[in-house]
C-alpha cells in the first residue's frame, strides 16, 4: 500500500474494564496542493496515490479541461518533510490549447477538507453550462439485477478499506457489470476524481455507457463530477441529498441510492434501469 497506510499503537478498551495495547493500520491523509505554472490554486486533503488521476478529474469537474490533450504536463514539485524526504504533495500543471485558463485571482487559498468537495461553489445552471458531454437518454441502460450487484463487487475489491476501515471507494462499471476502475480515498469526492481522471488520461471520455458506483452517500459534487464526465448513471449505497437529486434531474443523469441487497431507490430518470436480466 506504500504511503497509503501508517501503523500506530493504540489502546482498546472494553465495557468490562479490560485494556489491550495493539497496533492498528490507519489510512493516510495528507494535503495535495495544485499549482498552475508555479502559482497555487487549491489544496485538498487526500490519501496519497493516483494523484495525477485525481488532479485530472478535479480539473474536468471544474470545467477547465474536457479531454486528455488539454493537459500538457503534470509534475511533482520539490517539497520535503521534517526528515528531508520528498513529500510528493505539490503538483504543478501546465494546460494546453483548448483548455479554460484558471482564474487564479479566485484561487482557493484555504485547505479543502477530505469531506468537503466543492462545498457548493457551483450552481446547477453552471454545471449544465460547463459540461462538454451532454447525457444521452438512450445510453447507459442496464437491468436492475446488474445494478444491485455493483456494491458487493466494489466492496470485495476495496483493499485499503479492508486494511483500515477508513476510506471511501468509487468504481467505474460497464452496463454489463464489469468493474473497470476502482479508487479509494479518505474523501469520497477525491475517489471519484481519481476514477474519472484515470479514464480521461486514457482517452476514454465521454463515459456514456458506464455506471459510477460509490460506497457512501450521493452528494451534489458527486453528481456534478459524473455529469461532467458523461456518466449517465450514479449509484450510491447511502442517501442522496436534495440538491444532488435536483442536479441529476436537470442534467439527465439517473441517480440511484440506498442500493443494498435486493432493493434500490431510483430518484431520477428511472427508465435507464430495466426490470429484466
Amino acid at each position: 500500500m506504500g504511503r497509503k497506510i501508517v501503523r500506530r499503537r493504540i489502546t482498546r478498551a472494553t465495557l468490562d474494564g479490560a485494556r489491550l495495547a495493539r497496533e492498528e493500520k490507519l489510512a493516510v491523509e495528507e494535503p495535495l496542493e495544485i499549482r498552475f505554472n508555479g502559482t497555487s490554486f487549491t489544496t485538498s486533503m487526500r490519501t496519497p496515490g493516483d494523484d495525477f488521476d485525481m488532479v485530472a478529474g478535479f480539473l474536468l469537474a471544474e470545467g477547465l479541461i474536457s479531454r486528455t490533450e488539454h493537459l500538457v504536463s503534470m509534475r511533482y514539485c520539490a517539497g520535503t518533510d521534517e526528515d528531508g524526504n520528498q513529500t510528493f504533495n505539490v503538483i504543478d500543471v501546465q494546460l494546453g490549447f483548448g483548455a479554460q485558463s484558471p482564474d487564479l485571482s479566485a484561487a482557493r487559498h484555504v485547505v479543502t477538507s477530505s469531506a468537503c468537495g466543492i462545498c457548493g461553489t457551483n450552481s446547477i445552471d453552471e454545471v449544465a453550462k460547463k459540461s462538454s458531454y451532454p447525457l444521452d437518454p438512450a445510453r447507459g441502460h442496464l437491468p436492475v439485477q446488474t445494478l444491485l450487484k455493483m456494491p458487493d463487487t466494489l466492496r470485495e475489491a476495496q483493499e485499503l478499506f479492508s486494511a483500515t476501515g477508513g476510506v471511501h471507494a468509487a468504481g467505474l462499471f460497464t452496463t454489463a457489470g464489469e468493474l473497470l476502475v476502482l479508487r479509494e480515498d479518505v474523501g469520497r469526492h477525491n475517489a471519484v476524481d481519481k476514477v474519472v481522471g484515470a479514464a480521461l488520461r486514457e482517452h476514454k471520455l465521454p463515459l456514456h455507457d458506464s455506471v459510477l458506483q460509490v460506497s457512501g452517500r450521493a452528494s451534489f459534487e458527486l453528481v456534478q463530477k459524473a455529469a461532467m464526465a458523461g456518466i449517465p448513471v450514479l449509484s450510491a449505497v447511502s442517501a442522496p441529498s436534495s440538491l444532488a437529486v435536483e442536479l441529476a434531474d436537470e442534467t439527465g443523469l439517473t441517480l440511484a441510492a440506498f442500493s443494498r441487497g435486493s432493493t434500490v431507490n431510483i430518484y431520477t430518470h428511472a427508465d435507464r434501469v430495466g426490470s429484466g436480466s
